[in-house]
Parts: C-alpha cells; structure tokens; sequence
C-alpha cells in the first residue's frame, strides 16, 4: 500500500511538472487547435467504435461539441485502461473522458464536476436467475465473479464479493463474454455497460439492475489547472441548461438505433 502511494504521488508531481512546463491546457489547446481526449472504446454506450472504424457514444458527442465550442478540432486519443492516466500525465491528451472519481484515482488526476452517474451492477448466467436476485449471494466461494482490470468493477468485486473467485480480463467485453458463454457466473460494471450489454444479449444474460455502489463520472485533468477545471464546469452547466446533454442522453440512452451501427 505504502509503495502504491509513493508510485500515485510521484505520478501527481509529474502532472503538476507537466501543467507547468507546457502552461495553461486552456492555452495549450488554443495554441494548437487540437483539444485531445483520452477514451478506451468498448465502453457502451459511451465511447464506441463503429463498423467503418469510427469512434462514436455519448461520450465521443460530448467532446466534438466541447471542441466545437472553443473552435478547435476533436483529436480521438483511444488509450488502453491501464495506461490512460500516465497518457494524461505525460501530455499525450489533454482530457480523460468517463472516468469514475475515486479518492485513489484523485492522488494522481483532477476531476471536473461528475456528469453521470454509473453505479454497479450485475450480469449473471441465466441458470442462476431463479437462486440469485441480490449481489450479495455472490458473495461466496463457488461463484467465480468476473471484472476488467483496473475498473470500478474490480474494485466493487475486492470490497464487497471478497469470497468469490475473481478473474479478470483486460476488456470489458470480455470479461462478460466469460459469463455470456456459461465460463464465468457473473460479471460486475457500471449499470450504463451492462443494461446495453443485456439488452443485446437477452438469452445469454440477465441484469440485476440495482446499482450496489455510487460511481460517479468525471472529466479527469492533470493536476493543478484551475481553468481547466473551470472551463470543463461551467461547459457542463451550460449543455444540462440548454438542453444539449437531454438531448444527447435520449440518443444514447432512451434508443437503441445505434446498436447496429457498432462492431
């Protein structure tokens, strides 16, 4: 534990190095015309990559808007999991899209205001639907629990299901896949993933929808840049005023008119 602080704090003072020697991201950005967000696509329904290649969620709309606004081009940057914050630290884009806020997460990043909220839940094989109708039956040794590394969903599996057998996976999809495909019992992520991911596997999987945690969303900065965090707040006050995020929400949330449109 002592030597993972040391590794997140060092992390810190290299971001706040960073912010300083290229200045103000506000300014970086202007200076370049290119406004750079970090994602990793396979996240439903947020960030996605299309059949002809393009990367698409209500994420994706989000960002070219924000861009739009300040009269810069949107720079995809599709980043590994595990390897988004050094990306963040190390200038390689200047914004981390749907990122869960956690006190350990806030050693290393800034969060903007959370924008969505994106709790845990379960997806479970269906020969288990008449035994279990609560996370907490999981909670035991002849379940084996599946999660992708370094996400909320195995953090809420090492809190809460400490009994079971764990295995992770380097993806999302395929770390349900495993429960999909009768391998794993049940699979643990944000509501958001897994209501979409049941909805388009409705035979091989069924959602216990009751989100067991909070998992707030936040744009996550590098540290130290007050007017980044200033900019990306009142840029979220504005399209929740305006009707823009609404509108975005029902797109990707209240349709399924895209499902076909992805890999």
């Amino acid at each position: 534990m002592k030597t993972t602080l040391r590794l997140l704090l060092l992390g810190s003072g290299l971001g706040l190095f960073a912010a300083g020697a290229q200045g103000s991201t506000l300014e970086q950005i202007q200076r370049s015309g290119e406004f750079r967000f970090c994602f990793e696509s396979g996240y439903m329904p947020f960030e996605m990559t299309d059949k002809g290649g393009d990367f698409i969620g209500f994420d994706i709309d989000i960002a070219k808007a924000m861009a739009r606004s300040v009269n810069v081009e949107f720079v995809p940057v599709n980043t590994g999991w595990d390897g988004i914050i050094p990306a963040l630290q190390t200038n390689k884009c200047d914004l981390i899209l749907g990122m869960t806020v956690t006190p350990e997460r806030n050693l290393s990043v800034n969060f903007a205001e959370p924008y969505f909220d994106a709790g845990q839940t379960v997806l479970i094989r269906p020969a288990l639907a008449d035994s279990i109708d609560s996370y907490r039956q999981l909670n035991d040794e002849n379940y084996t629990v599946t999660a992708q590394l370094g996400t909320t969903g195995e953090y809420a599996i090492k809190r809460h299901l400490g009994r079971a057998k764990v295995r992770l996976f380097e993806s999302s999809a395929d770390a349900a896949q495993e429960v999909a495909n009768g391998r794993a019992d049940a699979f643990v992520y944000d509501i958001s993933y897994n209501a979409v991911y049941a909805a388009q596997n409705p035979s091989r999987l069924v959602h216990l929808d009751q989100a067991f945690t909070y998992g707030p969303l936040g744009w996550a900065v590098r540290k130290g840049d007050g007017d980044f965090l200033n900019f990306l707040n009142n840029y979220l006050r504005q399209i929740r005023e305006d009707g823009s995020y609404d509108r975005l929400y029902h797109k990707w949330f209240k349709s399924d008119a895209w499902v076909g449109r992805v890999q």
